[in-house]
């Protein structure tokens, strides 16, 4: 199962549909991501964009997003209700499949870095990815939004970017971080009096003494009040309690809840627990969900092997040779775990169980890995077309862009390479202790593995041709040649070693 990454950057323009459409566009433009949602408040003049993919076509995607925000977005000229301090005012990441917390704060230096550097943007990191205590929360970095910022960010030590130049520009600053899914919920009053929204506001959030994991203002929205909330834990404060009270706290002064609105997406979990809570439903299982039911049985059939060959031999270059290594890396893992589980439980085989287990459950994390470096192969090669295709980037902005995406496509098979040696080296384990009906297929198994090798490995000199760091590209050259080289040893000795216990 592939790599999933969220990102819901927040962009400060809700008015001009020619350039928030013009965003979701240029993030369309990477391959491999998906634009779910683009939601705009002219009140607010600010435009949410909710998108997904892989981390490298994420990462792509939102900096391309934040070149043309700066391009288009004047702060100086810009007045709407929300708080802000920068044309991409805030690009979150949120882990969603197979990818940790750890790794999107990775992302989030590494987008950080290229956005300072090669766009000169002041950049502030929060959430899980702060460098600074005081730098967690959002608004503590947007505080006296741009208008404060833009008088200190030059002589105030406090407002020193993270990356990018100290300097006010009139796109101002992003902050980038990682943080869990958030839910931005909205309740209307039956009132236009902001004040009284704002006083439920203060009772509900939680620096104020409210619910945990519950942030609230209020605003007036087109002549109605509107207690506008962000929930940032929705399993810990589920939507039902937060709506319960704001109810409450509105008939406490005579109003009532006209209706709700969401900005952006909402995961189905929080809508299942909200319909639980309302219907009493407290013995209901997820599984009784017709379209959970749905979606399990389309997970268990799997993708079509069929499909991915088609793929890879349409005239297109991706999914190409890339892709494959991994795929062969990821069936040599499949059949070191299947000989792990043949052992399993056999008495013939009861002194060596608790080794084929953990061989078994190594087996199942690197064939898991291996499966999403196959579309995550594909997505770093086509994030280098598109960097060389750029025609929006001067010379010296180009030549830097396409350097992090070579470095980005060199990665993906370096890694692929590093994994199925590990593969490989199961596959030695396993064929010396495990169940010798099965031994061919650990042999098999090394020789996937060998082959994932041998392929990743060329594709990574490829990459290391066009890289202007020079050193990165003999350190790339050096680790491929010794993994090839320990590859085909251990592969050698797994022959051997199944060959004597098969007995062929």
């Amino acid at each position: 199962m592939q790599q999933l990454v969220e990102c819901v950057p927040n962009f400060s323009d809700g008015r001009n549909p020619e350039v928030y459409n013009g965003i979701a566009d240029a993030i369309r433009a990477v391959p491999g991501a998906n634009v779910l949602d683009v939601s705009a408040d002219p009140d607010h003049n600010r435009t949410v964009i909710t998108f997904v993919g892989p981390p490298t076509t994420v990462e792509e995607a939102a900096f391309r997003a934040i070149a043309l925000a700066a391009q288009q977005i004047n702060l100086d000229e810009h007045e709407g209700e929300h708080p802000r301090i920068g044309a991409t005012d805030v690009c979150p990441f949120i882990p969603i499949q197979n990818i940790t917390s750890q790794e999107c704060v990775e992302m989030a230096h590494r987008l950080g870095k290229r956005v300072g550097e090669e766009l000169g943007i002041a950049v502030y990191l929060y959430g899980n990815a702060a460098t600074r205590p005081n730098r967690k929360k959002l608004s503590a970095i947007r505080k006296g939004q741009y208008e404060l910022w833009k008088e200190e960010v030059a002589t105030n030590p406090d407002r020193q970017p993270d990356y990018g130049p100290a300097e006010a520009k009139s796109w101002g600053a992003t902050v980038i971080g990682v943080r869990p899914f958030l839910i931005a919920y909205n309740l209307y009053l039956n009132s236009d009096d902001v004040a009284v929204a704002d006083r439920i506001a203060r009772a509900v959030r939680f620096s104020s003494g409210g619910l945990r994991f519950v942030q609230a203002k209020g605003f007036l929205r087109e002549g109605q009040a509107q207690v506008s909330m962000n929930l940032t834990n929705f399993d810990k404060t589920p939507i039902y309690r937060v709506q319960e009270m704001v109810k409450r706290e509105a008939a406490q002064v005579g109003l009532t809840v006209t209706k709700a609105e969401l900005v952006g997406l909402i995961p189905q979990k929080a809508l299942l627990a909200t319909a639980k809570w309302y219907l009493q439903l407290d013995e209901m299982r997820d599984g009784q969900v017709l379209e959970y039911r749905l979606a399990d049985s389309a997970a268990e059939s799997g993708p079509s092997l069929a499909d991915f060959a088609a793929s890879v031999a349409d005239n297109a270059p991706t999914p190409g040779g890339g892709s494959v290594a991994a795929l062969a890396g990821s069936l040599g893992a499949a059949l070191a775990q299947m000989v792990a589980g043949l052992t399993l439980g056999r008495k013939k085989y009861v002194h060596v169980q608790t080794a084929a287990e953990g061989i078994k459950t190594q087996a199942e994390e690197l064939r898991r890995q291996l499966m999403a470096a196959i579309t995550e192969d594909a997505a770093a090669f086509e994030a280098l077309m598109a960097a060389f295709r750029n025609k929006e980037l001067d010379k010296e902005a180009k030549a830097a862009a396409i350097e992090a995406a070579t470095i980005g496509a060199g990665d993906v098979p370096l890694r692929v390479a590093r994994l199925s040696r590990d593969v490989a080296q199961l596959a030695q384990d396993i064929a010396g202790i495990g169940n010798v009906n099965a031994a061919t297929d650990a042999a098999v198994a090394a020789l996937m593995a060998n082959a994932a090798v041998q392929a990743a490995a060329l594709n990574v000199r490829v990459n290391a041709v066009g890289l202007n760091d020079q050193e990165l590209a003999a350190q790339w050259r050096s680790e491929v040649e010794a993994l090839q080289a320990e590859t085909a040893i251990i592969t050698e000795q797994t022959l051997a070693t199944a060959a004597e216990r098969g007995g062929y």
